[in-house]
């Protein structure tokens, strides 16, 4: 879990969100749900911000964790 995520305040806007969230299935309810073009555009935007993080990730722990620069020569 990333820190913004137990931040309620700091949370991207391209996640979802607790009002749009109807996954509750019902009972009786057995066929597959279909996913409008909204949802579809939503899950692709979502997964672009994580992209988006993930590679803002691997840039930081690269930085931290990556060889350093050799020192010049006097």
């Amino acid at each position: 879990m990333m820190l913004h995520e137990m931040l309620k305040d700091n949370t991207p806007t391209a996640y979802r969100d607790e009002q749009n969230d109807d996954s509750a299935v019902k009972f009786g309810e057995v066929r597959n749900t279909k996913l409008t073009l909204e949802q579809i555009n939503l899950i692709r935007k979502m997964n672009d911000q994580r992209k988006v993080e993930y590679a803002e990730k691997l840039k930081n722990v690269k930085l931290q964790y990556g060889a350093s620069a050799p020192a010049p020569a006097a």
